[in-house]
């Protein structure tokens, strides 16, 4: 079965996870996030029971 055959398929794999993680992947994490999050103060918000008409 051709499938079970790891030897084309595995070097691949690792070579493509070895790329993301050594090059791609410092690149992606050196990007600088354009909103940064602002301290906002959290309102509370008055909630009512559900008055249910069958009771």
């Amino acid at each position: 079965m051709p499938q079970l055959n790891p030897n084309p398929w595995f070097p691949i794999m690792m070579l493509s996870w070895l790329t993301f993680s050594l090059i791609i992947q410092p690149k992606i994490s050196a990007f600088t996030s354009t909103n940064t999050p602002l301290n906002k103060t959290h309102t509370t918000t008055k909630t009512s029971p559900w008055t249910w008409p069958w009771t």
